[in-house]
C-alpha cells in the first residue's frame, strides 16, 4: 500500500516568493517539489514575473562566471607546500612519540627506584656484615654448592 501524502496548497505570498526566487533561481523546476505548483500560480502574476525576471537576471550573470583553472606554476607550488606540511607534521609525530617513550622509560626508573628503596631500606652496616656468601636474595650460606643444581 503506497502512502498517499496529502500536500495542502497555500497560496505564496510575494515575500515568500522573492525569498525562493532569491534561493532557487528563476528555473522553478530546481525550487522544492511543495512549493512548485503554488510557485506556478505566483508566477503567472506581475508581481511574481517581475521577480523571476530579477532572479533570471542574476542567474545569467553567475552564469557567465568561470573561474580559471590554476598556473602549472601556482599548481606546483600548491603540491609543494602541501609535501612540506606532510613532511614537517610526520617529523613532529616521531619526536612527540620519542619523548612519550623516554617519558614512560623515565617513569619506569623512577618507579622502580622507589620500589627498591621502600623494600630494601638501606641497612646500617653495623647490623649486618657483608661476606663472600651474600648475594642481593639473600645469604647463600656456606653450605650452597654453587655447582649442584635441585631438580
Amino acid at each position: 500500500m503506497a502512502d498517499e501524502r496529502k500536500t495542502v496548497e497555500v497560496p505564496l505570498d510575494a515575500r515568500r516568493f522573492a525569498a525562493l526566487a532569491d534561493a532557487y533561481g528563476s528555473a522553478l523546476h530546481r525550487w522544492p517539489p511543495a512549493e512548485q505548483a503554488a510557485a506556478m500560480l505566483f508566477a503567472k502574476t506581475d508581481e511574481g514575473r517581475a521577480i523571476l525576471a530579477g532572479a533570471a537576471r542574476l542567474d545569467a550573470i553567475l552564469g557567465r562566471h568561470s573561474v580559471e583553472a590554476p598556473s602549472p606554476t601556482l599548481h606546483g607550488a600548491i603540491v609543494a607546500r602541501a609535501a612540506t606540511e606532510v613532511r614537517q607534521e610526520r617529523r613532529r609525530r616521531f619526536w612527540w612519540l620519542g619523548f612519550g617513550l623516554a617519558g614512560v622509560g623515565l617513569a619506569g626508573a623512577v618507579a622502580g627506584l622507589a620500589l627498591v628503596t621502600v623494600v630494601n631500606p638501606d641497612i646500617q652496616s653495623d647490623h649486618y656484615a657483608m661476606d663472600t656468601n651474600a648475594t642481593s636474595f639473600g645469604d647463600a650460606g656456606p653450605e650452597a654448592d654453587p655447582y649442584e643444581e635441585d631438580l
